[in-house]
Parts: C-alpha cells; structure tokens; sequence
C-alpha cells in the first residue's frame, strides 16, 4: 500500500492499554484515599467502654431492686471532612515520593560513588600494568643490550683469537722458509764448496796427466797418445773415413767435461762410458751410454755432465770429431 502523506515524519505507534492504565491508576488512588479515611477515622474513634458486675453473695431474686442508671455515653466526634482527608492524604503522598526520590537520589550518588571508585581502581590497576609493562619492557632490552655486547664480546674475541693463530702460522711458516733457506743456502755453498774442491782436484788431476802424457809422448817419439782418464781413443766419422783425433784433443774434451760433473758420492769402482756423436762444429747430436758403472745415480751424473759439455771442442783441423767414446770415473 503506499502512502499518501510521504512529508509527513514517521511516528511511533500508540501504544495499546493506555486509557485503561489510566482508568485503574485513578481507581487506586480512590481506593487508596478511602482506605487512609477510614484508618485515620477507626484510630480517631474512642472505643466504647464494657461493664461488668461482681457478685459477692446470691442475691434475693425475690425482691427487686431499682437499676442504676445508665451512665452517660460520650457523644462520637464528628467525622473529618473530605478536603482535609484528601490534603493529608496529598500530603503524605507528597512525602512519600519525596522520600522515594531522596532514596533514588541517595541510591544514584551512591552508584555514582561505587562507579567513581571503581573507575579510580581501573585507572590504578591500568597504571600498575603499565608501569610493569615498561619496566618488562626495559629488563627485555636491557637483557637483549648485555646479550648483544655480550656476542660481540665474544666475536671480538673469536676474531683476536683467530688473528693471533694466524698471525703464529705466519712466523711459523716464515721461520720454516727462512729454514728451508738456509738449508738452501747451506746446501748450494756446500754444492759450490764441492764443485770448487772437484775443480780443484780436476786442475791437479789434469796437470799431472798432461805432464804424464807429455812424458810418455816424449819417450815415444812423439806417437799416438792414449786418452789417459776417461776419454778413450777417438774413432772416424761415423765410416767416413776421416782422420784420428790429435794427442791434445782428449785434454780439450776432458777439460770440457770434467767442470759439468756434480757428484758427492761414492768413487771407488765407478766408470762409464757414453757414445757422443757431434756435428763438423761441435754440437751435440746424441750422448748415450754404452757401458753402465752399476750405479744409476753415477750413470745420470755422467750424462749430465756430457750434455751439459754441448758444444765439444774442435780438433786442430778445425772440426770436432762426428763420433767418439768417453770414459767416465769420479775424482777421487
């Protein structure tokens, strides 16, 4: 259904039982007003008084006696008019709703009082929890501080630690390279202190044979010399029908030879012979050994010293033999 009056505001409905309500709270008060008349008149009222008689002896029904007359009755005071009973009715109930509303008035101040202290205790505990709170708070974070110096204490001395053990491995390793060279060092003035004394040996060595085969050639009439120490006679070329080496050409190979000899070792009974083949100008083609000592080591220092010999020296005619036989023993 739709409604016409769309301007007017909305209203709440009436509500149902209103006149009746009315019409019972009026009957209530009449009720009230005649029951307070009628209390107020009942305790107004002055009670009528009783008689009795008390008999000392049976009397003589036989002759009658004239009754006393009837005492005087007190007139009933009048009733009290309606305006006044309904003033003090009003009266009353004035009073009594002000002592109602005293009552609600002392009941709400006290309410009020109750909420008031119960307010003022909620402020306080909140405060208490607050006040915990930030003191929590505060132990929290200065537990978490003195963890946290306490860590980097720590890391602190981890990282001193680490620094002191790297700093140890350091001057143990630079005191073990200064050792390895001065071993080192020790080693090669040693290797030098040999060599010299070898070369030493070998000049005597070599000056002692040379005036052996200097004699030997001279008691000889001049004829063809042995190799004297190692250096076995000098064969061709490889069949190419070239000429014997000279007398002096074994000299000039042992001289190019014996300075490339390193060996500290044992002497007695050692000896080698390599087969070298060289080029018209010296240089060595191949070194090989032919016959073994028995010892390996002393074979491979022989080598060596062959290799190392490269270029050999040239005979008198200018050129260096294609192929010759050495024979090697140590100084001793």
């Amino acid at each position: 259904m739709i409604r016409k009056n769309d301007s007017y505001p909305l209203q709440p409905p009436r509500e149902r039982g209103t006149g009746r309500a009315i019409a019972l709270a009026v009957l209530m008060h009449v009720l009230l007003g005649l029951f307070l008349y009628h209390g107020i008149h009942w305790q107004n009222s002055t009670p009528a008084g009783e008689e009795a008689e008390l008999w000392t002896e049976v009397p003589d029904l036989s002759t009658p006696k004239p009754l006393p007359p009837p005492a005087p009755v007190a007139p009933a005071p009048p009733p009290p008019q309606t305006e006044e009973a309904d003033i003090a009715l009003q009266q009353q109930k004035r009073k009594q709703q002000e002592a109602q509303r005293e009552a609600q008035l002392a009941e709400q101040q006290r309410l009020k009082a109750q909420q008031e202290a119960e307010a003022k205790r909620q402020q306080q505990l909140a405060a208490q929890q607050a006040a915990q709170l930030a003191a929590q708070q505060k132990a929290e974070k200065l537990k978490q501080q003195q963890q946290q110096q306490a860590a980097a204490e720590k890391q602190k001395q981890q990282q001193q630690q680490q620094d002191a053990l790297k700093k140890q491995q350091q001057e143990e390793e630079q005191q073990k390279q200064a050792k390895l060279d001065a071993q080192k060092k020790a080693d090669a003035e040693k290797a030098a202190k040999a060599k010299a004394q070898a070369d030493a040996q070998a000049k005597k060595l070599d000056a002692e044979r040379r005036a052996r085969i200097a004699q030997m050639q001279g008691a000889m009439g001049g004829g063809e010399g042995t190799s004297g120490n190692g250096l076995a006679k000098s064969g061709t070329g490889s069949g190419s029908g070239g000429n014997a080496t000279s007398p002096g050409y074994a000299d000039k190979v042992r001289r190019r030879v014996r300075p490339n000899i390193v060996w500290s070792g044992e002497t007695s009974g050692l000896e080698t012979e390599i087969a070298v083949r060289c080029s018209p100008t010296g240089t060595l083609l191949s070194a090989t050994i032919t016959r073994s000592s028995g010892n390996s080591s002393w074979d491979d220092a022989a080598l060596r010293a062959v290799q190392r010999s490269d270029p050999m020296p040239v005979d008198t005619d200018g050129k260096t033999p294609s192929s010759f036989k050495i024979t090697l023993r140590p100084a001793g």
